[in-house]
């Protein structure tokens, strides 16, 4: 059973007992996890990476059907889903668990997927996917928060937040408690206070090096690369910056294909473009075009989820994507 995000309320946790989340929105994901479901549960909730889970799974099973070992209700997260899941899970659901919640998180899933199919399918199952954030809803986030902490901040601010969240709630809220500490000392807060607080180095590290990327600029990449010592973390934020700023410039390199008025698309371009990136933004729209982006886009999905699976060798991973 399809359920939007925004339509939790139709959700019955007496009713169902097996949850799949999935969608590149990670952070949302954990907001809905931790509202609905670990801030309101009353009983024992363990945590599993799908591999442990896999690996433990008669185990773990054996224990859900011990009813002696299970006074109170159990939540059960398992992160990092995939179809390899699959059987074990299919397995669980025709076993008599009505004091057991199973809760599924994964990134993108395609339509094919065989787990993602059971839960479309089955109307006792609850599948839920979360989209990555935009300007309409990354906006709200902001509004409520300066208004809870009586912080007022100018409409250019308020979009370089946006830009700089790149498409994440979490980065987003990152930066907005940067402001807040700000805000104890510091009245009034300008465009250069928000543009010095959200702009660290890691920050333009990254940032310079999809800009190269999207740019086709090989021996900037090669060079960034060299430069910076990456982690898992910065990796998995890397592909999701470039994911996310492809996207944006798909939808400008579209508009351009149509009118051939590059400027003016860029004026119209929204969260809007800033002046010292827009000759950037021209050289990118230039080295692509709207096909072979797409096709990269769904490259750089599969890419992600071999780094999350693949830890030690993210880096080289990443690497040889970005270089190749």
């Amino acid at each position: 059973m399809i359920i939007k995000s925004y339509e939790l309320n139709k959700i019955d946790l007496k009713k169902n007992n097996f949850f799949l989340f999935y969608g590149k929105n990670e952070g949302h994901q954990n907001e809905i996890i931790k509202q609905y479901f670990t801030d309101k549960f009353e009983g024992q909730i363990t945590k599993y990476d799908e591999n442990e889970f896999i690996s433990n799974n008669q185990f773990i099973v054996s224990e859900m059907m011990n009813k002696s070992l299970f006074a109170n209700n159990k939540l059960i997260i398992i992160s990092r889903v995939s179809d390899k899941i699959f059987k074990v899970i299919d397995d669980i659901i025709n076993k008599d668990l009505s004091d057991i919640k199973i809760l599924l998180k994964c990134g993108m899933l395609e339509k094919r997927s065989k787990i993602r199919s059971l839960f479309e399918k089955n109307n006792n199952l609850v599948i839920i996917p979360f989209y990555e954030d935009n300007e309409r809803s990354l906006l709200p986030i902001i509004n409520n928060f300066l208004t809870k902490n009586k912080i007022n901040l100018a409409r250019e601010s308020i979009n370089l937040l946006i830009n700089r969240s790149s498409g994440n709630r979490e980065n987003l809220k990152t930066e907005l408690n940067k402001i807040l500490n700000f805000s104890f000392s510091n009245k009034i807060i300008s465009f250069e206070d928000v543009q010095k607080l959200s702009n660290l180095a890691e920050n333009i590290d990254v940032n310079h090096l999809v800009n190269c990327y999207l740019s086709k600029n090989s021996k900037k990449i090669a060079k960034t690369l060299n430069e910076n010592n990456y982690s898992d973390e910065d990796c998995i934020l890397i592909v999701r910056t470039i994911l996310s700023k492809s996207k944006r410039l798909l939808g400008i390199i579209e508009k351009y294909e149509q009118n051939k008025n590059l400027d003016q698309v860029i004026l119209q371009t929204k969260p809007p473009i800033f002046w010292k990136d827009k000759d950037i933004v021209k050289k990118q729209v230039k080295s692509w075009n709207s096909e072979d982006l797409k096709e990269n886009i769904y490259k750089i999905s599969e890419i992600e989820v071999l780094i999350k699976n693949n830890s030690n060798n993210s880096l080289n991973i990443l690497s040889d994507f970005i270089l190749n």
